[in-house]
């Protein structure tokens, strides 16, 4: 099994910086967070505020077409569609039950200086590391 990653500090820290930049930018402008579930929960389950939910899902996936029509590169590709769907039910159900997603909980959680966003983002980087660990070392994985 092998992993190829790309090391790209300067792309990285640029998507880093606009997510960054939007969090705060919704936090400052209507006092709303951007965690994506919680937004897509509340813009599915309430009447109020939908609006701007559903603008902000909507640049989402705009933004996703723009990288694609600029690069021609898609984001993920070679994934059968019952896979993808598997794995979106799986995240939904996750992120229900930890009251949020990892990037939620990481950036705004920790900036809010959550208290259950600190224990998520434990959790969630010890999980990884186990799972690095196990896949590269203990399953044979890519060194």
């Amino acid at each position: 099994m092998s992993v190829a990653t790309e090391f790209t500090p300067l792309a990285s820290l640029a998507g880093g910086a606009l997510i960054g930049l939007a969090a705060t930018w919704l936090l400052a402008s209507i006092g709303r967070i951007a965690g994506i579930s919680g937004v897509l929960n509340q813009a599915v389950e309430q009447r109020d505020g939908r609006a701007w939910r559903l603008a902000f899902l909507a640049g989402l996936v705009v933004a996703a077409g723009a990288w694609f029509h600029a690069t021609g590169v898609l984001p993920r590709a070679g994934f059968p569609l019952p896979l993808l769907v598997a794995a979106g039910l799986l995240v939904g159900f996750g992120t229900r039950l930890g009251n949020g997603c990892t990037s939620g909980h990481g950036i705004c959680g920790l900036a809010r200086l959550s208290r259950r966003s600190l224990v998520a983002v434990a959790v969630f980087m010890a999980c990884g590391f186990a799972t690095v660990y196990i896949v590269r070392h203990l399953a044979g994985g890519a060194p």
